[in-house]
């Protein structure tokens, strides 16, 4: 019954990933893909509260299936992250695709050590 879990937590994630994704590129006029970049940066913070909690013992594996595994796996999108950095080097828009890169793996570093941090200070 497992997989319950990462359905129910996908089935808030995918839409939840798109509107954001519309609604934070609706207010950016510019070839940067924002509502990617911000879902994934979300999701990595949101991964690593989880995957803090469950160190720290306050999640258990059916919380981390629901919010890990299914919100996030949905919310999140290296598919796309890569299909837009491609579509951004291919349009001649170099220097967006390498910071598309740069950032959205430094973001998403920062944001899931930022989430282990929190979830250790409000669980220890």
């Amino acid at each position: 019954m497992n997989w319950l879990l990462v359905v129910a937590g996908a089935v808030v994630g995918a839409p939840l990933r798109y509107l954001t994704d519309r609604a934070v590129q609706a207010r950016h006029d510019s070839l940067f893909p924002w509502g990617t970049f911000v879902v994934n940066v979300v999701g990595c913070l949101v991964l690593g509260l989880v995957t803090g909690a469950a160190s720290a013992g306050a999640v258990g594996p059916d919380l981390r299936l629901l919010l890990g595994t299914g919100l996030c796996g949905a919310l999140t999108t290296y598919s796309t992250f890569s299909y837009e950095t491609l579509r951004l080097a291919e349009a001649g828009s170099g220097l967006y695709a390498a910071g598309n890169i740069v950032a959205s793996v430094a973001a998403g570093l920062a944001a899931a050590f930022t989430g282990v941090s929190l979830a250790g200070l409000l669980w220890a």
